[in-house]
């Protein structure tokens, strides 16, 4: 049974013979029981019986007789066509345009006997050619579209059982293979066009070329133009070949240069030649009046059309019809060329006519010679579509499209010259484009190595290396160029394998649904006719499907407004709402279809469609994930940059234009003119990161220890494809390297004591390490106890590998046994290597004790720096209880090292005396102590002492120590605020009490001791001391004394004495004026008066003449220059003694002040007289000899002593005016260096704060005293004095 069964497979399907003979095999080997192998058996048979009657119903469609047209040239080669096809199995036929091959052939193999055992499959490399193609073979067979011969083109199939005839796209048979890697179902495949090496076709040529091998009984006929037919003949093991001559009538070809024709731009010129060679045609009797006078004329864009089109049209050429031919125009407009007509057409058209569409009626044919070629760039991964000059086949082809009807006439606006020079073919479309849906394809039919694949001609291997670097961005293969999980589900996928991966990672994102729809409307041409003479219109008309961030989602609102629309309405209504809305029916129609069958595939997959709307960000990292390449960010207002340094412009239909976002993904990005994207979305760079983990390359900048994240940190880089799409972002170190992060996170985290844990080791340690870095900068050695890489070393030891954080810190720490919880603690003993006699630091203590007070010391080392070596802290409050002594001798550690410097540095002749200097210091050292006062000064008594040597203070002024020998002294108030800091204790109390007052008086409301009293108006307070203490922890000496408030007196304190003693002085005056009223009165009427007598007399300066006397009066009579009492009982004594002598007090005060006014008036009149320009410094001086006897201040500030000597001063300048006549160069002399003693005066006097303000004040009248000796001398002085006598009085002063 089984063996007549075998007998039978001959019979039946190609399709079914293969699994019938291994049902009949597994039946054989089989050890069933009877019953079950004879049901087997029976099923077997009545499934042979089904393939024989399917074969039996193909063979009575076909006609039994098969005509062929006598006017076609292939008609004479039938009967060599069919012996050789049916000797071999591979045939080639060439044939020229017009020859009638692509109709043909099908009936031939029908004729030999082909078609029923299996389908003829009759491959067409365009859409509108399978369909026109069926319709003209089935016409001729007398048979209808869909019965014996039917068609299939993307998404629309037309069929039936009968059908032994199918006519498809190249796309349609590749993807056939994919669930039918034998195509058994076919008995003979016809590749037509094959000239034109598209992609699908070369691939389909090689995978054949292998299939051959395996099915004996397939039959391949592969037909083309006349172009490198020997090609295709090697590729096959030579297969024979046919040649079938073309051209039904001679085409007579003219060449029309532009060069030669009205000179313009290139644009302009063509547009010339064009219509030149029109006006030819249609007005100079170039006519054939027996056929069709249709002109085709080639152009290389739709643009050059469009303008072409309105130019021919203002023409106004008569009886002619201008129709526009392209791949983008609406289906209802293509098939317009081949409806029935009146007059002349003018056809214009892309090279879509140079090939298999056959455009009837065509006579004339005008070659432009230019042709818009796709090339995929492999350094920028742009698909750029420049302009380019056709080769010599595509110039044949384009003159191959007239003729068919009748002589026709083929016009070349380039040179013959330059057709003979072109390129003889165009390059094959496997060298013009990426291979990676190719690759991808072979990968999912285990074809072998990619690289010997037999190719028609073998792209180059940077271009395979290409195509499989894009799978890798799309994570479709592996490291060994194999598929990944991913790029099986891709591969299944019948679309471009970026939209593939942007549709499986939809899956992950819960946004299948939207992403469906933007990639199925990816996949075909833009159904929106955005562009044309209606663009303006047509983009506000859909403006409203326009999204604001994103041109995809603005296709997901029109899909939902489209479906909307057909489930409520007729297709006649449809039809009218895409034309108003500027929408290709067909396009939206194939839409759809696209959508629905990538849904179906979706489906087998087990992607899940999700219910909810899928999220701005879901749906953009998918189509980030399969346009890795087409990422960009802003470079100015109109330029992007993408990876690869790739610069474009969006395009202005783009809702993007107006939006100017930072970054955005696109669509394609295609090169013309200029490279630009059609569709862009905005999107976050970090949603690109995520999608490309093993694309984007990772760099990390300044790796750190964190304190706010506990944990070492660095900053990332990321770049993909040289775009920097992330450019700082702190991630976790120690993943990336976590060596590293080890030795940061102890270096920089636990030395560094930035780790924040309640660990006891931490603080213990910081304290430990504390005391040993005072000690070192104290002894100024540092790293004498332990460096920075000891204490490092020490954790190194202890910390095990893999903790580079606290919070490992804290696990590891907790996971430790009890015997080990101290096992981070510090010690002298287990981390000093060297411990060495630290005895020294005793003499670097960190206080010192000032007037009950301690004050800390702090200790620098930092060479170069003014805080280098020791800073004694001074509150403010105590500043005035400061002496320079107690900071010279604040740190005994430096006292040797700092006397040798300034013995070193005085001069040579002084410095010779005292060699060996460091012997000298060790000698007197121990007998220095602070009762000799300042350093200095203990220094120059002790050397003195020892070597007899003449040394004062002053040779040490010029001598500049090292900062770390200076002891420093920074002033601190309350707040803690830093007041002043420096090494001289006079100028600091300067800087911060310039004018000696202020700040060292206590705030009024501030009351910081019970003696603070005030509104006094008599001594009933008791007695008043000239010190108190306050305050424990800082111990403050104040010193209270009585200050005048005019109307009464108040109890202050002060810091500074000398303060104290001088607002006392007046605040007892004020008290004794509250005591002697009458008294008071009768003086202040006095001087009143003598004030008004000498109104004109009275110096300016003196506003307050009367009061001031006044007071000077009280001063003289109370005499409180002496004396100032501090209790009731001496008060009252001085105020007794006192009322008495007021009036002998003011008489001889008012009797000096009006003798002083008049001489003075009477001294300016006679200085008045002089000659300026002789005399001018006589009268400067004199000038200011008298501002200064009376300024302000002077009744208040001169003792009345001194008060009396005025008469004989003013007698001393008239003296020397007398001898003006008899005056010589003493004079100058004496004045010149008076001046220099009086200048050296005020500049101490600007030092307020001076050792001996007594001295100071006699020194002031010992320079008046001096000028009478100078000038006056037989008027006498009061005290002795001299120059050498002030030099001294100066030195005394300064000491």
């Amino acid at each position: 049974m089984l063996k007549s069964l075998k007998k039978e497979l001959d019979k039946c399907q190609h399709s079914d013979r293969f699994r019938f003979a291994r049902q009949i095999r597994n039946l054989e080997k089989s050890k069933l029981s009877k019953s079950v192998f004879d049901s087997k058996v029976d099923k077997l048979v009545a499934d042979i019986m089904d393939s024989k009657n399917n074969c039996q119903k193909r063979a009575r469609a076909i006609p039994d007789i098969i005509d062929f047209p006598l006017e076609l040239p292939i008609t004479a080669e039938v009967d060599k066509i069919r012996q050789l096809l049916t000797n071999n199995q591979v045939l080639v036929i060439a044939g020229d345009t017009g020859s009638g091959k692509t109709t043909q052939i099908p009936k031939i193999c029908l004729q030999a006997g082909f078609g029923r055992r299996g389908l003829i499959g009759h491959t067409q490399p365009r859409r509108l050619a399978t369909v026109s193609v069926a319709n003209r073979i089935a016409e001729e067979l007398n048979t209808e579209v869909g019965d014996g011969v039917g068609y299939q083109i993307r998404f629309n199939e037309i069929l039936s059982e009968s059908t032994y005839l199918k006519l498809m796209t190249d796309g349609i048979l590749l993807a056939e293979i994919q669930n039918d890697k034998y195509l058994n179902k076919y008995d003979v495949i016809i590749i037509d066009e094959a000239h034109e090496r598209s992609l699908n076709i070369d691939f389909l040529l090689g995978f054949l070329k292998q299939l051959l091998e395996k099915r004996t009984d397939l039959k391949l006929i592969i037909t083309s133009a006349t172009i490198d037919i020997e090609k295709f003949s090697q590729h096959f093991s030579r297969a024979p070949i046919v040649s079938v001559s073309g051209r039904t009538y001679p085409v007579e070809t003219r060449y029309l240069p532009l060069e030669y024709l009205e000179e313009g731009l290139a644009d302009q010129l063509q547009l010339n030649g064009i219509l030149d060679a029109l006006e030819q045609i249609i007005t100079k009797g170039d006519k054939d009046k027996k056929g069709s006078e249709d002109v085709l004329v080639f152009f290389s864009s739709e643009r050059e059309i469009r303008e072409t089109a309105l130019a021919i049209r203002k023409r106004k050429f008569r009886h002619c019809e201008v129709l526009p031919l392209y791949a983008r125009l609406r289906q209802s407009e293509q098939s317009k060329i081949f409806s029935e007509h009146k007059g002349r057409r003018i056809i214009l058209a892309t090279n879509v006519a140079e090939t298999s569409l056959t455009v009837p009626g065509i006579k004339y044919v005008i070659d432009t010679g230019f042709a818009r070629i796709s090339r995929y760039s492999i350094q920028s991964k742009i698909q750029r579509l420049p302009i380019e000059p056709i080769s010599k086949a595509s110039a044949n082809q384009r003159q191959g499209r007239c003729g068919r009807v009748s002589d026709g006439v083929c016009i070349r606006l380039y040179s013959e010259q330059d057709f003979t020079e072109r390129a003889d073919y165009t390059d094959s479309e496997i060298k013009r484009t990426n291979l990676a849906s190719v690759i991808l394809r072979m990968l999912s039919l285990n074809l072998g190595d990619i690289e010997n694949f037999p190719y028609l001609e073998k792209p180059e291997t940077k271009s395979i290396n290409d195509g499989f670097k894009l799978l890798n961005e799309l994570n479709a293969i592996n490291q060994n160029r194999g598929l990944t999980a991913i790029g099986k589900k891709m591969a299944i996928l019948p679309v471009d394998p970026k939209l593939s991966r942007m549709l499986v990672v939809a899956n992950t994102q819960a946004c299948l649904h939207e992403v469906l729809i933007i990639v199925s409307a990816l996949s075909i041409q833009d159904p929106r006719e955005l562009y044309g003479d209606f663009s303006q219109r047509a983009q506000e008309r859909l403006a409203k499907f326009n999204h604001q961030d994103s041109d995809f989602l603005s296709l997901v609102n029109l899909w939902a407004d489209y479906e909307k629309k057909r489930q409520e309405s007729t297709q006649n209504q449809l039809k009218k709402h895409c034309k108003t809305h500027f929408l290709s029916f067909m396009r939206m129609r194939e839409w759809r279809e696209i959508h629905r069958q990538l849904l179906l595939s979706c489906k087998q997959l087990g992607l899940r469609v999700n219910k909810e709307p899928g999220t701005y960000e879901a749906i953009h990292r998918s189509i980030i994930a399969g346009s890795l390449n087409q990422i960009a960010t802003k470079l100015d207002n109109k330029t992007y940059i993408g990876s690869r340094n790739k610069k474009f412009t969006v395009s202005r239909t783009s809702v993007v234009t107006s939006l100017n976002p930072k970054w955005i993904v696109t669509g394609e990005l295609v090169e013309t003119s200029q490279t630009f994207a059609s569709m862009a979305a905005k999107i976050q760079p970090k949603w690109v990161e995520s999608m490309a983990p093993h694309l984007v390359k990772r760099e990390y900048l300044e790796p750190h220890w964190s304190k706010k994240s506990q944990a070492v940190m660095a900053y990332e880089k990321v770049q993909l494809y040289g775009l920097t799409i992330i450019e700082k972002a702190l991630v976790n170190y120690s993943d990336i390297n976590a060596d590293v992060s080890r030795s940061l996170f102890i270096a920089e985290g636990v030395v560094a004591g930035e780790i924040i844990s309640n660990r006891q080791f931490i603080k213990r340690n910081i304290d430990f390490l504390l005391s040993l870095t005072k000690e070192e900068e104290k002894l100024r050695r540092p790293d004498l106890y332990i460096s920075d890489r000891e204490i490092i070393r020490f954790y190194e030891e202890r910390i095990p590998k893999g903790v580079n954080s606290t919070r490992q810190l804290e696990t590891w720490l907790n996971n430790l046994s009890t015997d080990k919880k101290d096992i981070l603690l510090m010690t002298r003993n287990n981390i000093l290597s060297k411990d060495p006699a630290h005895d020294r630091a005793i003499y670097f203590p960190d206080y010192t004790a000032v007037q009950k007070n301690r004050l800390s010391i702090n200790y620098e080392f930092d060479p170069g720096s003014v805080r280098d070596g020791a800073t004694v802290k001074v509150p403010e409050k105590i500043l005035n209880q400061l002496e320079q002594a107690d900071i010279d001798w604040a740190v005994p550690g430096i006292m040797r090292e700092k006397c040798i410097a300034l013995l070193k540095g005085l001069p040579k002749s002084l410095r010779k005396k005292l060699i060996p200097i460091s012997t000298l210091v060790d000698d007197i050292l121990p007998s220095m102590t602070s009762a000799d006062g300042e350093l200095v000064d203990a220094l120059v008594s002790h050397v003195v002492k020892v070597k007899q040597v003449k040394l004062s203070r002053e040779d040490f002024e010029a001598i500049d120590l090292p900062a770390h020998l200076r002891i420093k002294i920074k002033v601190s108030n309350e707040k803690g605020e830093i007041l002043d800091f420096g090494d001289q204790l006079s100028l600091i109390r300067k800087n911060i009490t310039p004018n000696g007052e202020g700040k060292s008086l206590e705030k009024s409301e501030e009351k910081i001791h019970p003696i603070q009293q005030q509104e006094l108006r008599d001594w009933d307070f008791g007695e008043l001391p000239e010190r108190v203490e306050i305050g424990e922890e800082l111990v403050m000496i104040r010193h209270p004394a009585l200050v005048d408030r005019q109307d009464s007196v108040e109890i202050k304190l002060f810091a500074d004495q000398r303060q104290a003693e001088s607002s006392h002085k007046f605040g007892l005056i004020r008290l004794f004026i509250l005591r002697s009223t009458s008294q008071h009165n009768m003086l202040k009427k006095k001087f009143k008066k003598l004030q008004e007598k000498n109104a004109l007399l009275v110096p300016s300066q003196l506003k307050e003449m009367a009061k001031s006397a006044v007071v000077a009066s009280y001063l003289s009579a109370f005499k409180l220059e002496d004396f100032l009492p501090r209790d009731q009982k001496s008060f009252e004594k001085v105020l007794n003694s006192g009322k008495s002598d007021l009036h002998r007090a003011g008489e001889q005060i008012a009797y000096i002040l009006e003798e002083f006014f008049n001489t003075r008036y009477g001294l300016l009149r006679s200085l008045a007289e002089l000659n300026s320009k002789e005399f001018g410094y006589f009268i400067d001086d004199i000038k200011r000899q008298l501002h200064h006897l009376m300024t302000e201040k002077s009744l208040l500030e001169t003792k009345f002593d001194w008060l009396k000597q005025y008469p004989r001063y003013l007698n001393a300048i008239q003296f020397r005016l007398s001898r003006i006549p008899h005056l010589g160069n003493k004079d100058r002399e004496h004045t010149e260096e008076l001046t220099m003693h009086w200048l050296k005066y005020e500049e101490l006097c600007k030092q307020h704060l001076v050792k001996n303000p007594g001295e100071l004040t006699h020194l002031r009248w010992m320079l008046e005293e001096y000028r009478v000796s100078l000038f006056a001398q037989n008027l006498g002085t009061k005290i002795p004095v001299s120059g050498k006598r002030l030099e001294k009085q100066f030195e005394l002063i300064q000491s």
